[in-house]
């Protein structure tokens, strides 16, 4: 092979994967939907996806068929919380070992330790960057609610 030949296959080569590059970088966010956790109650998404990272949107207790555990113990609403997170995360292609940032906002901090014992069993020896947030108070009077970042597929 001439050099020029050569050299103009490896441009070539090089043009196609810039071309890659860039169309990869352009692609559209997809948004995240799945029967398994709560539908949103909103204009939101359950998640959205991009760039090879999935952002979670808040999750709060309600179940897959949208009730409301307002009556439900703090126990029951955080693992109701934390399926949720698992099947957003699933449907992204994603899952809680992948977890790069999680932020969870509670309406009493008293509750804190039984949250991070059930989180700390939900993921097992991953760590995550995390903040705790408490607040005066939740939508429809719940617990706690969740919002996420993972890397995902």
């Amino acid at each position: 092979m001439s050099k020029q030949l050569a050299l103009a296959a490896g441009a070539a080569a090089g043009g196609a994967l810039f071309g890659w590059l860039l169309q990869r970088r352009r692609r559209r966010p997809r948004l995240i939907a799945t029967k398994a956790a709560s539908p949103p109650a909103g204009h939101y998404s359950q998640a959205v996806a991009h760039a090879g990272v999935v952002y979670v949107s808040g999750l709060l207790p309600v179940t897959p068929s949208g009730a409301r555990l307002v009556d439900a113990p703090f126990a029951e609403q955080a693992r109701q919380v934390l399926a949720s997170l698992r099947a957003v995360l699933a449907a992204a292609g994603s899952d809680v070992s992948r977890l790069t940032s999680v932020r969870v906002y509670v309406d009493d901090v008293g509750n804190w330790p039984e949250f991070n014992a059930l989180y700390a069993e939900a993921l097992g020896g991953h760590r995550p960057a995390r903040a705790v947030v408490p607040v005066p108070g939740l939508h429809y009077g719940l617990k706690l609610e969740l919002e996420a970042t993972a890397a995902c597929d």
